[in-house]
């Protein structure tokens, strides 16, 4: 490796040196590529959604309820979703999420009686319904809330 080899690094140096407003034999001076006059050639650009005056959207459309910032993302599991664990596992809401029956963003995992078990299972969640604390438990399994 010699002087001659080296470049600068990809994407660190610009193509065409480009100054704006130097001069007319610049051939982008005076102007500087903003044409005359008019909004756009001021220095002061309008806020984000500025319509020109006109109504913005965001006023336009009606506004109804609030959100509420004390709510709880609650992860819902029916029971025939545990299913596919193995006979006399530990069922809580890690290998829940790594098998893939909720997604991370949650507060809470409530378990529901929809659908039938047919092994035994230790279940340990925030919540279960009666449906589902009776077929877990009528399967042989435990429940334990959390």
């Amino acid at each position: 490796m010699d002087l001659s080899n080296l470049k600068a690094a990809e994407g660190s140096v610009h193509s065409g040196n480009f100054r704006r407003g130097r001069g007319h034999g610049s051939g982008n001076g005076k102007t500087a590529g903003k044409g005359h006059k008019g909004q756009k050639a001021r220095s002061g650009a309008p806020r984000i959604g500025f319509e020109g005056g006109q109504m913005p959207l965001y006023r336009r459309l009606p506004k109804r309820g609030f959100t509420n910032r004390n709510t709880k993302l609650v992860a819902y599991v029916n029971v025939e979703k545990l299913n596919k664990f193995e006979d006399g596992a530990v069922v809580d809401i890690q290998t829940l999420v790594e098998a893939g029956a909720v997604k991370n963003r949650f507060d809470a995992v409530k378990i529901l009686g929809n659908g039938d078990l047919t092994k035994k299972l230790t279940v340990k969640a925030n919540a279960f319904s009666e449906g589902a604390k009776a077929k877990i438990e009528a399967a042989g399994g435990n429940v334990e809330v959390i």
